[in-house]
């Protein structure tokens, strides 16, 4: 088994701070998650998780006019300058303190971070320092001559890059709040500003007129032009965007409305809320037509087309912790809950959620899905048991017990006909019948509650752990249902079944895995994993990472396809996989270096002890934010509920990992998200058989001199757009490939269509694409899906129409033998065309072999 997993994309969360990113094309939306970047594309419906990391979450991101570099800035200020195309770090900068606004300038040399950087060699370039407060946003003229700052000092200032003539840096005050945005509009002669109490001022360069005479007095200045107000109650403002040249403002209240705005006239085009708290961060794509929304207390990420009031994107991850995943039979989507009560379901290729099912009233603990793979079950701690319908999205039956009671672990018999499922509250395993939903059993025999449930991959037998330091096999169709327990040293946590069914792997709180013979209820091997898995020191903790008790155990394990290794995970940064015959470690993966998250530290920096406690868990804004966000609405002592109010930091762990069933990937739910890892991860450049002489200048050559033959209607003997359709496959670029297969089916057309079609040809054409690529063909369904079933559909036609003429054949032999025989028949020569009239013999000597004469019956 391959074991050279690498990280390959980030599920389950869209959005949590910072400011959201369009390239310049339109097309594709650049998100921050943490401490990594996940870029959607609207158009193609796929999204994936750029491969570096940043050491804590990040706050802002930019890209380059030309958009292939990406420049990204953390919590701490360091900042990762990517080629975005090649998806490869370039450089690394740290700007010594946080920064709150980041642009790169029109022309692309520069960029702007409450001060100017020229980012090629990264030498500072101009530092200015006038405001006092938070820096909120910054704007480029279109000429990259003029710095426009708006600040939370209600003021906005107007900078110049290099020193102009008659030119002194502006400040432009008169807001009563925090200026929230400040804008250039189309063509440079007017300045739009925004303040968090919904007041829009316009600025123009002119002198001061004489109310009489109307005459201008004075030196012309920024005078405030007209002044207009949102007037959204108590709702203030949080963000804003200006798309200059339609004269589009797109402003963000607190309370998750929206409007959109024609400027000068100041007329609303719409208003329409989008989400259930406060809108964070807008911002709108090149051509003005799509607007792109982040709410981070719920995780929200909305793309919305204002022309047609639709959305192009519409996400939303879990408002709490991941509890389980489960990888669907055919891999090609994973189901995760979370406490949140939600059970979404996420395409593996795309990236998204395609459904999300919120029947649930408590927090989902566990989910299995049946063999078949359309049949989902998940179990909760409100008291159910449910069955999902994947094809048309429906829970069709719901599982309760006789008393009410929360349910922590599940398990469904391969067939999909028993559903079991354990609980925390009694110590019986409960068995349902899927078809009647009636509760058939109740195993009783454990004496502690049931953590793990695990049928075998053959349905014979069902495995238990327990928290009485017991592994119970049960034969659930038998008729004595009675189990001999193995026994253990510590509390079991979870259990799995090889896929083949011959063994069980039991993980303990001493931090032991433990593997049994089902056959013999022999113990085959065990493995110390508390070393492999402790790591990681929380902020509070007064105890090294290596002492620290609640890090030392896996929660969750899980078998690989061919049952070679398996895989473990607990409450901690690491994720272990072991070769289960050698009991050894073969690698270790760490799930995140977050240090905006507990637990990822190794050592703690003295530095931040203070006398008050730990530096990390000090509220030290004080008096410096809003008074919104400085209220605790959390109960006292209470870790988990609110993700955007709680006092506690997140901590780093992993609370379930499943191995995709190809074998080729797993997936991991922790609290960074839905990371999912990958043997096929490798974004590299792959062409064939290249040499000197391939190049896109000599493709494009070759296709001019194709389309000036076909063209004329002259014969290619040189079958030069066939040479141009290889030498574009070579160098594997896209757009080439695109053009010459065009060419190549124009002139297809005049010349090879006119030939009858090849039918064995193309059919043992697809045996070979399907013997060969089959695999991949299976992985990628979701993508080839399409292609697919067009060519299903033409060989159903093909094998349709052969079955229609063999039958008529058949029909027509079945008719010609069904005939009587005659007692006179004609010769075979009689069928032949008389050439010649001396020819001797004629009707009387065509006789049969009896020697009779009769009619012939012959075909005109």
């Amino acid at each position: 088994m391959k074991t050279d997993f690498k990280f390959s994309n980030l599920l389950g969360t869209v959005y949590r701070q910072g400011n959201l990113l369009f390239t310049p094309d339109g097309t594709c939306l650049l998100s921050p998650v943490g401490n990594r970047v996940t870029v959607f594309d609207l158009v193609q419906n796929t999204s994936y998780t750029l491969p570096f990391a940043h050491r804590t979450n990040i706050d802002r991101l930019d890209l380059s006019p030309r958009g292939n570099l990406l420049l990204t800035v953390d919590e701490t200020g360091r900042a990762i300058l990517t080629n975005f195309h090649r998806r490869i770090a370039i450089h690394h900068f740290s700007f010594k303190s946080r920064v709150s606004a980041l642009k790169f300038s029109p022309s692309g040399r520069h960029f702007a971070t409450n001060g100017e950087i020229e980012f090629a060699p990264f030498v500072l370039h101009r530092d200015s320092a006038a405001h006092f407060d938070t820096v909120q946003s910054i704007e480029w003229s279109s000429d990259s001559r003029f710095l426009l700052s708006a600040s939370r000092d209600l003021t906005a200032r107007v900078w110049s890059l290099d020193k102009e003539d008659g030119f002194e840096p502006t400040t432009l005050a008169g807001h009563r709040q925090g200026v929230v945005t400040a804008c250039f509009d189309a063509a440079q002669e007017s300045i739009y500003t925004v303040s968090q109490d919904g007041a829009l001022f316009r600025w123009e360069y002119t002198a001061k007129q004489d109310p009489e005479t109307d005459e201008e007095i004075g030196e012309p200045q920024w005078r405030i032009a007209k002044k207009d107000f949102f007037m959204q109650n108590d709702a203030k403002v949080n963000c804003a965007a200006f798309h200059a040249p339609s004269s589009l403002l797109v402003v963000g209240f607190s309370n998750g409305l929206f409007g959109l705005y024609d400027l000068p006239e100041f007329n609303m085009i719409h208003q329409l809320s989008v989400s259930q708290s406060n809108i964070d961060v807008v911002t709108i794509n090149k051509s003005g037509e799509w607007l792109a929304f982040g709410s981070s207390k719920h995780g929200q990420l909305l793309v919305w087309e204002w022309q047609s009031e639709s959305y192009i994107l519409k996400q939303q991850g879990h408002l709490d912790s991941m509890n389980s995943l489960v990888y669907s039979p055919d891999g090609q989507k994973i189901v995760t809950t979370a406490d949140d009560g939600k059970v979404k379901v996420w395409d593996v290729k795309s990236g998204f959620c395609i459904v999300t099912f919120t029947e649930h009233t408590s927090g989902v603990s566990a989910c299995q899905f049946a063999k078949k793979g359309s049949v989902l079950f998940t179990a909760s701690l409100d008291g159910s048991v449910r069955a999902w319908d994947l094809i048309r999205y429906r829970n069709f039956r719901t599982f309760t017990a006789p008393s009410r009671m929360s349910f922590s672990s599940l398990a469904v018999d391969p067939s999909g006909e028993v559903v079991c499922a354990g609980s925390p509250d009694s110590f019986d395993i409960h068995v349902w019948s899927v078809q009647t939903g009636q509760l058939l059993d109740q195993l009783s025999g454990h004496e502690g509650p049931v953590s793990s449930l695990a049928f075998a991959g053959d349905g014979n037998h069902l495995v238990s752990g327990s928290w009485d330091r017991t592994v119970r096999i049960w034969s659930v169709f038998g008729r004595a249902q009675t189990s001999e327990p193995l026994q253990l040293v510590s509390d079991v946590l979870s259990v799995s079944f090889r896929p083949d069914g011959k063994q069980v792997a039991a993980s303990t709180l001493d931090g032991q895995l433990s593997f049994w013979n089902v056959t013999d209820a022999v113990q085959e091997g065990n493995v110390d994993g508390r070393r492999d898995v402790s790591g990681g020191r929380k902020v509070s903790d007064r105890t090294t990472a290596a002492n620290a008790a609640g890090t030392k155990s896996f929660n969750r394990i899980t078998y690989s396809a061919d049952g070679s290794c398996i895989l473990a995970a607990g409450n901690s940064k690491y994720i272990c996989l072991y070769d289960v015959n050698t009991g050894s470690m073969i690698k270790k993966f760490t799930v995140s270096v977050n240090l905006s998250l507990d637990g990822t530290q190794e050592f703690l920096n003295s530095r931040n002890l203070t006398e008050a406690g730990p530096r990390g868990l000090i509220d030290e804004t004080g008096e410096a934010s809003d008074k919104e966000d400085r209220i605790d609405r959390t109960l006292p002592g209470a870790k988990r509920g609110d993700a955007g109010a709680r006092t506690t930091r997140p901590e780093v762990r992993v609370t379930c990992v499943d191995f995709a069933p190809t074998g080729r990937a797993f997936c991991a739910a922790s609290t960074e998200g839905l990371l999912v890892y990958s043997l096929d991860t490798d974004f590299v450049f792959d062409p064939v058989d290249l040499d000197i002489t391939i190049t896109p200048s000599t493709i494009l050559a070759t296709l001019d001199a194709a389309k000036a033959a076909a063209e004329a209607n002259t014969i290619d003997d040189d079958n030069t757009f066939l040479k141009a359709l290889i030498m574009a496959f070579r160098l594997n670029e896209s757009k080439l490939i695109r053009a010459s297969i065009c060419l190549a089916s124009s002139v297809l057309s005049h010349t090879l269509l006119k030939k009858p079609p090849h039918l064995e040809f193309n059919l043992l054409w697809f045996e070979s694409l399907f013997n060969c690529h089959g695999r991949y063909f299976k992985e990628n369904s979701g993508t080839f899906a399409p292609e697919l079933r067009i060519v299903q559909r033409a060989i159903d036609d093909i094998r349709e129409n052969l079955k229609r003429l063999t039958e008529k054949n058949l029909y027509d032999l079945s008719y010609l033998l069904s005939k009587p025989v005659l007692a006179d028949k004609k010769s075979a020569s009689a069928l032949l065309p008389i050439a010649d009239d001396d020819v001797e013999g004629g009707d009387d000597q065509m006789e049969d072999a009896d020697g009779s004469d009769g009619d012939w019956i012959g075909l005109e």
